[in-house]
C-alpha cells in the first residue's frame, strides 16, 4: 500500500511539474508569436489614389493621416496632414495593423475602418485645405 501511495505522490509530482513546464513554454511561444506578429503587420502603410502622384500614409495603430506628394520635376512634393488626431483612446489601444484604408468609386474618398471595434470614418484627400477632411460615419 506504501509503495502504491508513493508511486501515485511521485506521478502527480512528475505530473505537475510537467504541466508546469508545458505552461511555460506555452507562454513563451504565444510572447514569441506576438513578437512576429508587430513585426509582420507594419506601423505605417502607403495607399494609392487614383492620382499618380499622391498617397496617402496611414499609422495602422491610431488613424493618423497623410496626404503625401512626390514629383520627378519641380512640382510640389511633400506631406499635408489629412488627421493629426489619433482615433484611439489610449496608446495602450494602439495596435499595428488597427486602421486599414478602403477606396471608394470617387477618386478623393476613402473609408478608414476600425479593424478591432468596426467603427468607420470618412476620408477626403485634396490639395486644398478647406476640402480635405476626416469625419466619422454613424
Amino acid at each position: 500500500m506504501r509503495f502504491l501511495t508513493l508511486a501515485l505522490i511521485l506521478g502527480l509530482l512528475s505530473f505537475a511539474s510537467y504541466s508546469q513546464s508545458k505552461t511555460q513554454q506555452d507562454s513563451t511561444s504565444i510572447k514569441q508569436q506576438e513578437k512576429v506578429l508587430q513585426v509582420e503587420v507594419p506601423i505605417y502603410k502607403l495607399f494609392p489614389t487614383e492620382n499618380y502622384w499622391t498617397f496617402i500614409k496611414l499609422d495602422t495603430r491610431n488613424g493618423k493621416m497623410w496626404q503625401v506628394h512626390f514629383t520627378i520635376s519641380d512640382g510640389y512634393q511633400g506631406e499635408l496632414i489629412l488627421n493629426s488626431r489619433s482615433l484611439v483612446w489610449t496608446e495602450e489601444d494602439e495596435v499595428n495593423g488597427r486602421f486599414t484604408l478602403y477606396p471608394t468609386k470617387n477618386m478623393y474618398n476613402f473609408i478608414l475602418l476600425d479593424q478591432i471595434d468596426g467603427r468607420t470614418y470618412q476620408v477626403q484627400w485634396n490639395n486644398e485645405k478647406e476640402k480635405r477632411f476626416v469625419s466619422r460615419i454613424y
